[in-house]
């Protein structure tokens, strides 16, 4: 029998599970997303893209600031929904929100738990060169990504895949999983295993002082960030343009270089640059306030010459 739910998102990543539940005949009493948010150059307000599929599926949507008030509790518990599925929605699920839904609220997180909890596991994943990862669907608890494990699936990160073609690899696996974890959910087949105590890392979200380049870290460190950090926020380092200016540049795309150096020279004219140990050499860039290109458009309008130094 189809299960009545609660579907609670924000991002992109959500979406696709979004669509599968439906896809699957549950019946989505209320879609749960956060406020909208300004955004873009003029800062319009825009709604998630959660919002935006929901209301392309004809279904109700809710945009409450906390769901920590008696009234917003008061409002989930009148869905009477037998579960809830949570997907990157942003907001923190309170005991009595927990407490709500019969079957709990299950949860699809972009990791293998109990490795990277928490609010960046792709891009940390990448960035520490992790060989795999995958997507879990677990039980939520109060604790931060601790519940108990129903389902995973495992994926190897390619040496050269960035956090963004990452993130659409999980996102469509995710769906799939979470999808069959709803099937043994309605047959009442679904069973959870405590996570382990061992192997606990934390993702961090990824803060802007650390989006600098290194330079002095080696070749495979600065490779690893600068992929971790595509397409968003992005990797970047920052050079003297030809009028003295600053030019800031995010770096989407690298591959190893050949030659060494002082960390951080620029060591030939297909921009190669000195790491601590080894070399990158750049593929694919963004100016900043401009699209992206590769690397040998951006050297062909930019002074960007072998020897000069890079901080």
């Amino acid at each position: 029998m189809p299960l009545r739910l609660i579907f609670m998102g924000t991002p992109d990543f959500a979406v696709p599970t979004l669509i599968e539940a439906v896809g699957q005949g549950h019946e989505i009493v209320a879609v749960y997303t956060r406020a909208p948010q300004p955004a873009g150059r003029g800062m319009e307000v825009r709604p998630s893209p959660i919002e935006r599929e929901a209301r392309r599926l004809g279904l109700d949507v809710l945009a409450p600031n906390t769901l920590r008030n008696e009234g917003a509790q008061a409002i989930f518990r009148g869905h009477a929904a037998d579960a809830a599925v949570v997907v990157a929605y942003g907001l923190i699920l309170p005991k009595p929100v927990l407490d709500a839904v019969p079957l709990g609220c299950l949860n699809l997180h972009a990791s293998l738990l109990p490795r990277w909890r928490g609010a960046a596991p792709i891009n940390r994943a990448i960035m520490a060169g992790d060989a795999e990862t995958g997507v879990t669907v677990m039980k939520m608890e109060e604790g931060l990504d601790t519940g108990p494990v129903a389902m995973a699936e495992r994926v190897p990160i390619a040496p050269d895949v960035t956090a963004g073609e990452l993130h659409d690899v999980l996102a469509r696996l995710g769906a799939d999983l979470m999808g069959r974890a709803l099937g043994g959910l309605e047959r009442a087949a679904l069973r959870f295993t405590p996570q382990p105590e061992t192997g606990v890392t934390y993702a961090s979200k990824v803060d802007k002082a650390e989006t600098r380049i290194d330079w002095t870290k080696r070749w495979q460190a600065v490779h690893d960030h600068c992929r971790g950090l595509s397409p968003f926020p992005g990797a970047w380092f920052e050079f003297a343009g030809e009028g003295g200016e600053t030019v800031r540049v995010k770096v989407l795309r690298t591959a190893r270089g050949e030659g060494e150096g002082t960390p951080g020279t620029v060591l030939d004219a297909a921009a190669t640059i000195a790491c601590g140990a080894g070399a990158v050499r750049l593929l694919e860039v963004q100016r900043a306030g401009r699209r992206p290109m590769q690397a040998e458009e951006f050297l062909r309008g930019t002074r960007f010459l072998p020897g000069m130094q890079l901080p």
